[in-house]
C-alpha cells in the first residue's frame, strides 16, 4: 500500500509518504507564525506545501499515479491550515481518482508519543485560553504491540478545566502539540499530578504519524471519495463569531 500523507493543522506544514508499513519518505517546515510570510522570507504553507510534495516524489522516483490513497488531517486545528490541507487532498485526490482518508490530527499527533503508563495529552492552541484536546492512552492489542485507545473525544475547551480534569485522573500525563509553547507556565503552576512535556522531535505534527493512521484507517475501509472529504473544525471560526456576536447585538 502506497500512501501520501499531508498535515497543515498546525504551525507546521508536513508530508509523508508511506509504502508497505514504511515511511520513506517526510518533509517538515515549521513557521513561527501559521501560515504567514514574514520579514525572514518564510513562506505560508500554501506556498510550501505542494513543493515539499513535488520534491518527495522525485527524490523517491515515485509515479504519484501508483498511489492508493491520500491521507489528510481532518482537524481540528488552524481554519486556514486545516482548508490548505484539504483543498490540497481534495484536489489531488479528484486529479488522480484517488480515495482520501480523514485522520483525526490530535489521535496522529498522540502517535508521536509511545509510553504504556502515561495519559497522552495533545493540547493545540485554540486561542482566547482554550485547547483544542483528546486523552489518549496505550493498551495491549494483539501479540506484543501497543494500541492508542482514546478516553476523552477532541473537543475545545479552556486550559483550566483540562487541567482540572487530569488532576482528577490522577495519572501520570505527557503533553505536546504547540499549546505547550503558550501554555507551559500555566500547566506548571497548576498540575498535581507527575507529567512531562515531549522533546522537539516529538512535539509538533509529523505527516508520518498521519500516514501510519491512515494506512490503519484504509485497511478499515474507511477511506472516502475525494468528492466527500471535508475537514474538521469543532468550532466556528473568528469571524463566524464575531458577525454573530455583531448580529446578536444589533
Amino acid at each position: 500500500m502506497k500512501i501520501l500523507a499531508i498535515d497543515t493543522s498546525g504551525n507546521v506544514a508536513t508530508a509523508a509518504i508511506y509504502e508497505d508499513g514504511i515511511i520513506t519518505a517526510e518533509y517538515s517546515i515549521h513557521h513561527k507564525k501559521l501560515g504567514r510570510g514574514n520579514k525572514n522570507g518564510e513562506k505560508t504553507h500554501s506556498e510550501t506545501l505542494l513543493p515539499m510534495i513535488d520534491e518527495m516524489v522525485k527524490g523517491k522516483g515515485l509515479d504519484i499515479n501508483e498511489l492508493d490513497a491520500i491521507a489528510v488531517s481532518e482537524g481540528p486545528g488552524s481554519f486556514t491550515g486545516l482548508r490548505i490541507g484539504s483543498a490540497t487532498a481534495k484536489g489531488m485526490g479528484l486529479a488522480l481518482g484517488k480515495p482520501i482518508v480523514n485522520v483525526p490530527t490530535l489521535k496522529a499527533l498522540a502517535m508521536n508519543v509511545y509510553d504504556e503508563d502515561a495519559i497522552i495529552s495533545p493540547i493545540m492552541d485554540a486561542r482566547r485560553q482554550q485547547v483544542y484536546n483528546a486523552l489518549y492512552e496505550y493498551v495491549k492489542a494483539d501479540g506484543d504491540s501497543l494500541e492508542l485507545k482514546e478516553l476523552r473525544e477532541a473537543d475545545a475547551l479552556a486550559v483550566s478545566d483540562l487541567l482540572d480534569i487530569l488532576n482528577e485522573m490522577g495519572r501520570k500525563v505527557v503533553f505536546l502539540g504547540d499549546g505547550v509553547d503558550v501554555y507551559k507556565d500555566v500547566i506548571k503552576e497548576n498540575i498535581k499530578v507527575p507529567y512531562s512535556f515531549a522533546p522537539a522531535q516529538m512535539r509538533y505534527q509529523r505527516a508520518g504519524s498521519v500516514a501510519l493512521l491512515g494506512a490503519k484507517l484504509v485497511e478499515e475501509g474507511k477511506a472516502v471519495n475525494a468528492s466527500e472529504h471535508s475537514p474538521v473544525y469543532l468550532r466556528p471560526s473568528q469571524a463566524e463569531r464575531e458577525r454573530a456576536e455583531a448580529l446578536g447585538e444589533a
